[in-house]
């Protein structure tokens, strides 16, 4: 009996059994509940990789990532030594300058037994620094040249135009005098930039050129971080870097790995980050400069069948399945990083990755076309290897990520159920701003539209915020400012001569910039030339222009022009960036809507101590237009309508804005805030 009781006791006082919490981004984001399975599914799969491709943990995704280390032409302590992974061949060949482009059994390689990979030890004269080369393949029903995968160093003949890689082993290696550098990202206020198109002469800029000529403007503008295109190796320069060939080699077109090295050392001691924008979302389709056939086997680094080509791009398309390409992918990441100290990565193409449509023609509507089965589980995999890899490499690395669909999770932690990525771009904010500009009139624009998409994000997702970058400055898309003016700007950006166009142009280039890099919750974007109001698209040198550099540059003489109206929207960059970097995190304070009237087209908003007030009417200016504001005395930090941005300088900027009392909001411990604010003006107040 008595124990019996005992019993009993013991169950009424055993805890009740605890459910299993949610995962991460489904418990910050309730109505991803029902695809929980599935986020589950893509973690696990996830762990089930890294776990295999670790041997249970016995290595580390970085050393599992050091395939550059081995495969490639390396110098050893007794010569030379080259490897490299093809599966589908028969006979191996090095052909170049060293046995005049004849294949000879000195440079034969030899199958490693058991393996798809080749490799052949050369003595210290064999090859010198300097010397073109390729593999001549041989494979079941044909033979080829072929630039090595694996190869760091490729050049193109001049004459010729033929791709070749090239030894490269300088007597002096590039030492950098930076060892360590840590990112700013509180914000991170990102340049993006093309080295060949970066200087005023028509021709292909240099890195070094980059280094003397454009970083010291980057600095003195306030941007802390450069976002570097067309880095990897590609045949048609007017790709803009996107139709990639090899994958290892930083373009020669722009200098040698030495004059790369030190521009990103030269950033780093000037505090500046440097990301590069890798291209692991496609490969060119070049069959003797890129990856295409390297072997005979057409799929050895990418999809068979209906998956091998980018219906769009003309373009191959990786398979992230195969263990060999998970390799050579993370080992790119893990070089890049390593090698030449990049800060980090924007990948491109990220949307067209995660479907098996490429995104093309869907339309996202809800959370359930993110979880319907058309989603590539190996691409998604990969990238969060990818992610993890980088952050184990550099745990202070930056992971940009360029996605149009709004995947949920691509930027959270990956063991909140996400891919890893710091960032994700924030794609909405360009198509909006050309939208407004294409269909709207001006006295049509609404702020609460405005202020609803600059900050248009998932909560547990940090973006990089941005009015345009190099898409909208392309030959077939037009840059805001010329959405705005058109070719008034050539004719009307003189001081003294501007017209109702320009002057319109002007004050709403300041205003969209302003309210776009103001609602950052990660950091902000410009591209190159955009914050003076660029002119002029790009057109990379084609048959179609003459193969003329004229487009393919950036106009420095413009904005340096005292003359010309440039420099006011030049000068209001650097004046808005400093103003974004004077609060420490200030991408983390939160942005508090104050007041908008559609009617007024007035928005206000506060950030910390600063007020952001902005009136995009284009006709009516208000005086005394109120808004509640804690109590205290304001002095007035940027105005865009200020002469020295080239707008009418209406108002008093020196005085100080006192709160008026109300007695209805004295237990709110706020007060009216009474201004004076011009049609399409904006300006930035801070409480003292």
């Amino acid at each position: 009996m008595s124990e019996k009781t005992t019993k009993a006791k013991t169950t009424s006082k055993s805890k009740p059994v605890e459910m299993p919490k949610h995962i991460g981004i489904v418990a910050s984001d309730p109505w991803l509940e029902p695809f929980e399975d599935a986020i589950k599914g893509r973690h696990d799969h996830a762990l089930w990789k890294i776990d295999q491709l670790t041997n249970k943990g016995k290595q580390s995704l970085s050393d599992f990532a050091s395939g550059y280390e081995y495969f490639g032409l390396h110098k050893t302590d007794k010569g030379w030594v080259f490897r490299e992974w093809a599966p589908n061949a028969t006979d191996i060949y090095l052909v170049g300058d060293f046995n005049n482009w004849v294949e000879s059994d000195k440079y034969k390689l030899k199958r490693i037994a058991g393996t798809g990979n080749w490799e052949i030890k050369l003595r210290e004269n064999a090859v010198k620094h300097g010397d073109l080369y390729k593999m001549h393949v041989h494979w079941n029903g044909g033979e080829g040249e072929r630039i090595p995968a694996w190869a760091q160093r490729v050049v193109q003949d001049d004459n010729t135009k033929i791709f070749s890689a090239q030894v490269w082993n300088p007597e002096t290696a590039y030492t950098f005098k930076k060892k360590k550098f840590k990112p700013n990202v509180g914000p991170l206020m990102i340049y993006e930039c093309h080295i060949g198109m970066a200087q005023d002469a028509e021709k292909v800029g240099t890195y070094r050129e980059f280094k003397e000529n454009i970083l010291p403007r980057i600095v003195k503008d306030g941007y802390n971080c450069i976002q570097i295109m067309a880095i990897q190796e590609h045949p048609y320069y007017g790709s803009f870097g996107y139709h990639v060939s090899s994958f290892f080699a930083a373009s020669s077109r722009f200098g040698t790995p030495e004059e790369l090295k030190e521009l990103i050392d030269t950033a780093h001691q000037q505090g500046v980050a440097v990301i590069m924008d890798i291209v692991h979302s496609h490969a060119v389709k070049n069959e003797v400069e890129g990856l295409g056939n390297l072997a005979g086997d057409p799929n050895q680094y990418f999809y068979p069948g209906d998956r091998h080509e980018h219906p769009a791009w003309d373009s191959l398309c990786f398979d992230y399945g195969k263990d060999d390409v998970i390799h050579f992918l993370l080992s790119n990441c893990k070089y890049w990083l390593d090698e030449f100290h990049f800060d980090g990565f924007r990948f491109d193409g990220v949307t067209s990755m995660l479907y098996y449509s490429h995104g093309l023609g869907e339309a996202f509507c809800n959370y359930a076309d993110y979880f319907n089965g058309h989603q590539d589980d190996n691409a998604i995999c990969y990238l969060t290897l990818a992610n993890k890899l980088i952050h184990e490499v550099n745990p202070n690395a930056i992971s940009i990520a360029e996605e149009v669909s709004g995947m949920p999770g691509l930027a959270a932690k990956f063991e909140n159920g996400g891919y890893g990525f710091d960032y994700r771009m924030a794609m909405n904010i360009p198509d909006y701003w050309i939208k407004t500009i294409k269909e709207q009139k001006d006295e049509d624009w609404k702020p609460s539209s405005i202020f609803w998409e600059v900050k248009n994000r998932r909560a547990d997702e940090k973006t990089i915020s941005y009015c345009e970058s190099h898409d909208q400055a392309l030959v077939g898309d037009k840059t805001i400012i010329f959405r705005l003016i058109d070719a008034d700007m050539y004719w009307h950006f003189k001081i003294g001569y501007e017209n109702d166009l320009v002057n319109r142009g002007i004050a709403l280039h300041k205003m969209i910039r302003l309210v776009t890099a103001s609602a950052i919750n990660g950091g902000y974007l410009n591209f190159m030339g955009n914050e003076f109001g660029h002119p002029e698209w790009i057109d990379f040198p084609r048959e179609g222009n003459g193969w003329s550099y004229k487009y393919a540059r950036r106009q420095w003489n413009l904005v340096d022009n005292k003359e010309l109206c440039y420099h006011f929207l030049g000068d209001f960059d650097k004046a808005m960036i400093k103003i974004v970097k004077s609060i420490k995190n200030f991408q983390k304070t939160t942005v508090q809507e104050i007041w908008h009237n559609d009617g007024d087209q007035v928005l206000a908003f506060s950030r910390d101590d600063l007020v952001f007030v902005f009136n995009f009417s284009p006709t009516q200016s208000f005086t005394d237009y109120g808004f509640l504001v804690p109590t205290g005395s304001y002095e007035v930090l940027l105005n865009t309508d200020a002469k020295e941005f080239g707008g009418n300088g209406l108002a008093d900027d020196s005085v100080v804005h006192i709160t008026n009392y109300d007695p209805l909001y004295v237990k709110d411990h706020k007060e009216w805030l009474k201004l004076y604010i011009p049609a399409r003006s904006a300006v930035v107040l801070k409480k003292n």
